[in-house]
């Protein structure tokens, strides 16, 4: 059975989600942040040579990285779901969602984060992280124009992988300045499976990260 390595308040809870909306058994074992560095605790190194989470095992193998561990899920264990099918162009564009996630979305809304407590002689590099929050929202914002989801307007595992950068951002800047970013996320949050893995995972609190 799948093992979930669930750090709290972190991206691994899309994880339990993905497993959620393909009902796939899977277990939880959780992992608190460490008091005083809010980093993952040392006892991940255990699974992991990196120690982070999300991370899973699946019998003896051990997969790290989002984009990766839901790559896996998805083709080993969700028979043809949450994906489009190989040959077809949307295929390209599920898999540069699940790339862009981490590659490059994620970036500026963690150094937002850490400029955030930096001094007035870092206000030229806490403006060129505005600029580039405001051109990756901007561009998801207009993926979603006229349409649910991310690819082909129906739901997949992209939408999953892309959620903490939805979610991320509305502490970060004004999400309601991306309409169809906002309504992404209020959408995603409604669905049953997103709220039973809320429910399994426990708190989730990005704020606390």
């Amino acid at each position: 059975m799948l093992v979930v390595h669930h750090l709290s308040h972190s991206r691994s809870q899309r994880i339990l989600w993905l497993l959620e909306e393909l009902g796939v058994p899977y277990r939880v074992r959780f992992y608190e942040r460490e008091a005083r560095s809010h980093l993952a605790p040392e006892e991940l190194k255990a699974v992991h040579p990196l120690g982070k989470s999300p991370v899973i095992t699946d019998g003896s193998r051990a997969v790290a990285e989002s984009g990766a561990i839901i790559d896996y899920i998805v083709r080993r264990h969700g028979n043809g779901q949450l994906a489009p099918s190989p040959d077809s162009w949307l295929y390209d564009q599920y898999m540069q969602w699940l790339h862009y996630a981490e590659g490059s979305a994620a970036l500026p809304l963690v150094m937002k984060g850490l400029s955030s407590h930096l001094g007035d002689m870092w206000r030229p590099l806490k403006r060129r992280v505005d600029t580039e929050l405001d051109t990756h929202l901007g561009y998801i914002n207009q993926s979603l124009e006229e349409r649910d989801y991310l690819v082909g307007n129906a739901f997949s595992a992209a939408d999953v992988q892309m959620s903490f950068i939805g979610e991320l951002a509305a502490l970060r800047t004004d999400r309601s300045r991306f309409p169809n970013l906002e309504g992404w996320v209020r959408r995603f949050q409604r669905r049953p499976a997103y709220q039973a893995a809320i429910r399994r995972g426990g708190p989730y609190d990005l704020g606390s990260g």
